[in-house]
């Protein structure tokens, strides 16, 4: 049997980091838009927000490979 061909380290590394900067900030701008804690330069998340925010931007980043992948995984063919 022959394993599958996996993709290149820079294509793995270079997927895991703009998924994490796309989705910190797509989250927290949605959290800061529903909880009204956008400004002039995006936004500012305090306490209770902040924390849903980091919590769900850990589901995001552990969650997402079983079910498919992030954006950029499967952007960059990096699954």
């Amino acid at each position: 049997m022959t394993d599958p061909a996996r993709p290149a380290t820079w294509r793995v590394v270079t997927a895991f980091i703009l998924d994490l900067v796309f989705s910190f900030f797509l989250i927290g701008f949605a959290i800061a838009a529903v909880t009204g804690d956008t400004t002039e330069e995006g936004f500012a998340l305090t306490g209770l927000p902040a924390i849903v925010m980091f919590a769900l931007w850990i589901v995001y980043m552990a969650g997402m490979p079983r079910l498919g992948g992030r954006v950029f995984q499967r952007l960059f063919k990096a699954i």
